[in-house]
């Protein structure tokens, strides 16, 4: 499997490099209103992720291994030290380098990002949203969340090429950054950040908006904060002047001289951008703020036996069952987390599929339909389609009977619909 990721140069082969990163379900043409500016002044370096933009369908596992890939691709170029920004995913990149790789990173700009994006939850959910119907219910909703209502109204082009980037992404691929989202979560280490860092945010962005960027602030030492006016999740696009301006004022100001590498003169791709017009700033840096004190990660079992069992059954099931726990039943579930989760669940002889597949049998086969309607939700969410569900009940059918099957399709079938219905 390819370990590097698609990528091109804009400016001068001199200059030092500037690596931008796209948002999910985007291309590097996000940042196409950018370039005549920051190409001035910079080797832009622009990335797609995998199975994007054409880019080859091999998906990555975590923002970890798209971080790891993107070095790959720049160490064949020779570039070790550069500058980063990030819309979204591609901004929890930047944050995943800056923690791993400080060394590479002169500066960081982190643009609609977070440090935990959303619930786990949420993201498991598109992506069975995505399996069981593709990617037209993403494509569809996709406007409102990128952008304003009135942009757009006014921009029913930029609106369409914006619903095109997503139908024409690999689904797998999709499926696959929304379980690097799900499972991203660095708000323990954002006092390890250590360069120079502008968190940029869209002021209407319902996405990652205002109080995502500001924990960021909160958390990174010295960082600051550009609340952009008139915004939404893809400020870049919507009002590429400001970005551009902030970009530019963050980079000269915290710019190391040692991040230029010589690089290889590469074609141009098509589709570029015409020169910007001029403009003034729309939005200013904040002052510093002061960071909250990091906190440890956890790693005993019943933390990582909660973990794995919030990602398998999701927050909602898990917060319930806390929420009914009393004095009495506080040490059963303690004993479920503790050896269920974090020890058999936890364990790397098979994968989450497999296990969601012996444990519909298990549940059929021992007459327990009351638990079958969480894992039939966890077992969507871990990969497995309603198709096949449907053959692990028939299965059950001929092995566990009919009756207790028959009780199987009907919780099952409840579920599924539920879980796989795209949002209105």
């Amino acid at each position: 499997m390819p370990r590097t990721l698609q990528y091109r140069f804009d400016g001068p082969e001199d200059a030092p490099v500037l690596v931008i990163g796209p948002s999910l379900g985007t291309t590097w043409h996000m940042w196409d209103r950018q370039i005549p500016e920051l190409s001035q002044h910079w080797r832009v370096f622009r990335y797609d992720l995998p199975g994007h933009g054409g880019a080859p369908a091999h998906a990555a596992a975590s923002v970890a291994d798209l971080a790891d890939r993107l070095l790959a691709t720049l160490d064949g170029l020779g570039v070790q030290r550069f500058g980063y920004a990030g819309c979204s995913i591609g901004g929890a990149v930047g944050a995943d380098l800056a923690l791993r790789h400080p060394h590479r990173v002169a500066s960081l700009a982190l643009v609609a990002s977070s440090p935990r994006f959303g619930t786990a939850d949420e993201f498991r959910q598109r992506g069975v949203i995505v399996r069981t119907n593709g990617l037209e219910p993403m494509a569809r909703t996709a406007p409102e969340r990128w952008f304003t209502p009135g942009f757009a109204a006014a921009q029913p082009a930029i609106v369409e090429w914006a619903v095109q980037m997503v139908r024409t992404t690999d689904p797998g691929c999709y499926i696959a950054a929304c379980e690097a989202l799900a499972a991203f979560d660095i708000r323990g280490a954002l006092g390890r950040i250590g360069v120079p860092t502008l968190v940029l945010v869209g002021a209407e962005d319902q996405v990652t908006g205002p109080a995502e960027a500001r924990t960021l602030v909160a958390g990174i030492p010295d960082a600051r904060l550009a609340l952009v006016p008139g915004a939404s999740h893809l400020a870049p696009v919507e009002q590429p002047a400001a970005v551009s301006d902030l970009l530019l004022t963050h980079f000269s100001t915290a710019w190391q001289q040692d991040t230029s590498a010589a690089i290889p003169v590469l074609p141009q791709a098509p589709g570029a951008a015409g020169t910007a017009a001029s403009f003034a700033p729309v939005a200013e840096i904040a002052p510093a703020a002061v960071p909250d004190a990091a906190e440890p990660a956890p790693d005993d079992r019943y933390d990582r036996g909660t973990r794995v069992r919030r990602e398998v059954l999701g927050d909602s099931h898990v917060d319930a069952a806390h929420a009914a726990s009393d004095a009495f039943t506080e040490d059963f579930q303690e004993l479920v987390t503790r050896y269920a989760w974090g020890e058999v669940w936890s364990r790397d002889g098979l994968d989450r599929r497999t296990r969601s597949v012996i444990t519909l049998t298990a549940l059929v086969a021992s007459g327990h339909p009351e638990g079958l309607g969480a894992h039939t939700r966890a077992a969507l969410r871990n990969g497995l389609t309603p198709a096949e569900i449907k053959e692990i009940l028939l299965q059950t059918a001929v092995y566990c009977g009919l009756p207790a099957a028959g009780a199987a399709f009907a919780v099952a079938g409840k579920v599924i619909q539920e879980e796989t219905t795209p949002p209105a």
